[in-house]
């Protein structure tokens, strides 16, 4: 179901997956939705009209990949092109905005690669199991999280410190993600509700 950020109203619903929706995203543009399900497959929607464009078959439920390991596919051919291995589920992932890094989460860590060659560029543990992190769009300074202990925290991005916590969910956050300026970002909890944050001054 897509909804308008501002307002909360209806705008529409995307039919086509035969068990629950796990995540759910948009593109920057919000031209492009992506979804994983319980129905092992991923799709990629036409965000103005509702079409399927791809759909990615899997062997095991898609909650942005709920096993250990990510795979990367190129989404004109359908197939994968790389695989990232971590120890534990990875339950969140996602490509920063400006194309470098992937951000991961998976147990109590929190992982960015490299991109263009798949290496490993940082990884940060967390104070508790992570569901799901996301990476600041614009300057690329911080990181936020969200887990199993109800809040949502915001990390430094290079030293891994963490500078801010949030509290005001009542369920553990299953997703958290920046708007595409920055300046806010949202967090979905168990408790059904969606909360938006301001993220305070940007600085580079």
């Amino acid at each position: 179901m897509l909804r308008n950020g501002e307002t909360g109203d209806w705008i529409g619903t995307f039919e086509g997956h035969k068990g629950a929706v796990w995540s759910v995203c948009l593109d920057t543009n919000a031209l492009r939705a992506a979804s994983g399900s319980a129905d092992f497959t991923a799709k990629v929607w036409n965000a103005l009209t509702g079409d399927i464009l791809h759909s990615f078959e899997h062997k095991h439920i898609v909650r942005a990949c709920a096993f250990s390991e990510v795979k990367l596919w190129d989404v004109r051919s359908g197939k994968i092109v790389q695989t990232l291995e971590t120890k534990s589920p990875v339950t969140s992932a996602e490509v920063s905005q400006d194309g470098r890094y992937i951000t991961t989460a998976d147990g109590a860590t929190v992982k960015f690669w490299d991109a263009d060659h798949f290496g490993l560029v940082k990884s940060y543990n967390m104070p508790c199991t992570v569901e799901s992190a996301s990476l600041e769009p614009k300057y690329g300074n911080k990181f936020i999280a969200g887990g199993e202990d109800m809040w949502v925290r915001v990390f430094d991005f290079h030293t891994g410190d963490e500078t801010a916590c949030n509290k005001g969910h009542h369920g553990p956050v299953h997703c958290v993600r920046f708007s595409p300026g920055g300046e806010s970002y949202a967090s979905g909890s168990e408790d059904g509700t969606i909360r938006i944050w301001q993220t305070g001054p940007l600085t580079d």
